[in-house]
């Protein structure tokens, strides 16, 4: 029921690599109408690295710039990239409370998804790939060339995906709202046919009936007056 997934989290090591489950597990909040942003990565002085999940196909993956508009030195730069967001000196809510300041394309993200969220709001017919084009088609401060590997499609702006996506026609795909639990039932499972579970309920019953029946005419063929045991 999730409308916006976000994953200010990733592994962008030396080791890091596609997971089959974690791809399927993003494929399938996409499929179910939910939009997925994660971060970059954190790896533009460690040579880098391609971060999962904002690697996988679908996910906007946010980079993070400075306050003024340029890349941020720990950004990852690499061929993912859909859009920029602050990620320096970022003044960020923590769990206990409290305010602080911090670093990293987890805040770019995190302001992304916040942006992704207010498209939802105002079109909730619109996909999550209708949603990621409009934040590239309307992002400000576009690289020379339309599109670079450090900011993406450029500075993501909100209020003109907002605009821009009242021209839209919505596909109607809404993201999968499962009564009043707090989950869906997750990726469908193949069901095992279990043959002999298949029969064994409908062959202990006409055995139970069987034997009730036959208990029946004994006790009915044994009904005698008294005086029909005497000699």
């Amino acid at each position: 029921g999730a409308d916006v997934i976000n994953l200010s989290l990733g592994d962008d090591s030396e080791s890091a690599h596609p997971e089959p489950s974690e791809d399927a597990a993003v494929q399938y909040a996409l499929k179910k109408g939910s939009v997925v942003v994660a971060s970059a990565g954190n790896g533009g002085k460690k040579g880098d690295h391609v971060s999962y999940p904002a690697a996988y196909p679908g996910v906007i993956a946010v980079t993070a710039v400075d306050e003024d508009g340029n890349r941020a030195p720990f950004s990852t730069r690499r061929w993912y990239a859909t859009v920029s967001a602050p990620g320096v000196d970022v003044v960020i809510a923590d769990p206990d409370r409290k305010y602080y300041e911090g670093w990293g394309t987890s805040a770019a993200a995190a302001f992304v998804s916040g942006a992704a969220a207010l498209v939802k709001a105002a079109h909730p017919g619109l996909t999550p790939a209708q949603v990621k084009r409009l934040l590239e088609d309307t992002a400000r401060n576009a690289p020379v060339g339309g599109r670079d590997d450090s900011r993406g499609f450029g500075f993501v702006d909100p209020a003109a995906a907002i605009r821009e996506g009242g021209r839209l026609r919505p596909d109607d795909l809404t993201s999968a709202a499962y009564g009043r639990k707090y989950f869906g039932p997750g990726p469908d499972r193949v069901k095992e046919e279990d043959t002999a579970s298949g029969w064994a309920a409908p062959a202990a019953g006409g055995l139970g009936v069987a034997l009730l029946i036959t208990a029946v005419v004994i006790w009915r063929g044994d009904r005698r007056r008294p005086d029909e045991f005497l000699i």
